[in-house]
């Protein structure tokens, strides 16, 4: 291979390397918005964590070395964010003793999905939620997702 043709490939990679790496600047652009911000107090005080989406985290025992399972009692998400939190570790909407009876659910006018929704909680993209005591889910985050819109 000559000089000429050397230089000439070499143009060609850098070229194709930049056109590449455009893209994937582009698709990580998509995402950039994609955050949520969680405090250990109310008001968005105390210690914090920021975690960039999408992620999954099946509890809080060690972010960033430290335990914050049942720690978490405000937060923010990003413009591309909705996060769900779960009070159970794994994501799992663990059902009362009461679901596990069909018939005195009905009696007493709940169904399985009126039990789940006191496991879970989803925020959209730019919540402020500044007290999570004002959901009934004051300390009780135990593993949350993160999706990007």
């Amino acid at each position: 291979m000559n000089r000429i043709q050397f230089l000439y490939r070499g143009f060609n990679m850098v070229f194709l390397l930049t056109i590449f790496l455009g893209q994937y600047s582009n698709a990580y652009a998509e995402v950039e918005g994609c955050w949520a911000e969680f405090f250990e107090n109310s008001q968005y005080s105390g210690k914090r964590f920021l975690l960039e989406g999408p992620a999954q985290l099946e509890n809080l025992k060690n972010i960033n070395g430290e335990n914050w399972d049942l720690r978490i009692d405000s937060l923010k998400t990003g413009p591309k964010a909705k996060v769900t939190v779960y009070e159970n570790p794994d994501f799992k909407l663990t059902l009362t003793e009461m679901a596990k009876s069909p018939t005195l659910m009905r009696s007493m006018g709940l169904t399985e999905k009126d039990i789940r929704e006191d496991d879970e909680l989803i925020f959209n993209a730019n919540a402020m939620i500044h007290d999570l005591s004002d959901f009934e889910f004051h300390h009780k985050i135990r593993s949350l997702k993160i999706e990007c819109l």
